[in-house]
């Protein structure tokens, strides 16, 4: 009898260890290495030659004197955009959004965002899982966290001035799921779409075409 309490006693602390392990490994994974250098493109699994070029991200230059785009827009510097983030566990975006625009709800699956607001102002907020909303106007300098998972959005609300924030994500690639997109923009049956919001197909279709990209 003692025997069966100690080994249920050991499989208990083994499955609460396995846990607290899996805990610890959420983020992006660990790396071995000072950083992670890409093979070449000749697949024969030789690694590139880097130099500091290769620690270097240019991709928002293109913010330096410009104006704001017709519509919201995001420069990305992640693992994608800037390999050299590979095992970085950190990656950024700038949000441009003109006059009265909005990044529509969405989430990202693999990290948290901090936001910062460089200028105007932004109505920002977050569902977490009770289904409680949390929101908050930022000024300029503001900062805001939308925690991991959880879905969020931001509107610039100034009908008339721009908007523009930088978001920094604890992961080399976050991930985005936008809702409209995601849950419109894909193969789900209009019937099953149409029960789930509780409306009728026409209304889900209507929906579909308003959401689709333009030629």
């Amino acid at each position: 009898m003692a025997a069966r309490l100690f080994d249920h006693a050991s499989l208990l602390l083994l499955v609460a260890s396995f846990a607290i392990v899996q805990m610890a490994m959420a983020g992006d994974p660990d790396i071995l290495t000072d950083f992670v250098v890409p093979e070449d493109n000749n697949g024969n699994g030789n690694v590139t030659k880097i130099n500091g070029s290769f620690f270097t991200f240019t991709g928002m230059r293109v913010l330096v004197g410009g104006g704001p785009p017709p519509a919201f827009k995001v420069l990305k510097a992640a693992m994608a955009e800037f390999p050299a983030l590979n095992g970085q566990s950190v990656s950024y975006a700038v949000l441009q959004f003109p006059a009265g625009t909005p990044n529509p709800p969405h989430t990202h699956p693999r990290a948290s965002e901090l936001l910062f607001v460089i200028d105007g102002s932004l109505e920002v907020g977050f569902v977490d899982t009770t289904n409680k909303l949390f929101t908050q106007t930022l000024q300029l300098g503001d900062m805001f966290v939308f925690p991991k998972g959880l879905v969020h959005f931001q509107y610039n609300a100034d009908s008339k001035n721009p908007a523009m924030a930088v978001s920094a994500f604890g992961s080399a690639n976050a991930g985005t799921v936008s809702i409209p997109n995601n849950v419109f923009n894909s193969t789900i049956d209009d019937n099953i779409l149409a029960k789930s919001f509780k409306t009728d197909v026409a209304t889900i279709q209507k929906i579909k075409a308003g959401l689709a990209p333009k030629p």
